[in-house]
């Protein structure tokens, strides 16, 4: 399984390494990543491999939300399927 993360929020330091060590910890394999700068906004989109993780999509979905708490940044995860077909006509 795949799914896509987000990350917004004020730019600083420590962001990526943050969010990457909550996927290192839990086995998830970073298949695309793309961030960029808006104003003083980072803004960060990737494409993870959940096959591996050693951890319930419930409870990663829980840890980014409380990493993205304690770093001040919103911290989104979807499954690429529901992502898929919210997007299909």
């Amino acid at each position: 399984m795949k799914a896509f993360i987000t990350v917004i929020g004020e730019d600083k330091t420590g962001i990526i390494y943050n969010v990457t060590s909550v996927l290192y910890e839990n086995n998830i394999n970073i298949l695309d990543i793309n961030q960029t700068l808006i104003k003083d906004y980072f803004t960060m989109v990737m494409l993870v491999d959940l096959s591996q993780m050693n951890i319930t999509f419930s409870n990663l979905k829980t840890a980014l939300e409380d990493k993205a708490k304690k770093i001040d940044v919103v911290i989104k995860i979807q499954r690429e399927d529901i992502f898929t077909s919210m997007h299909e006509i």
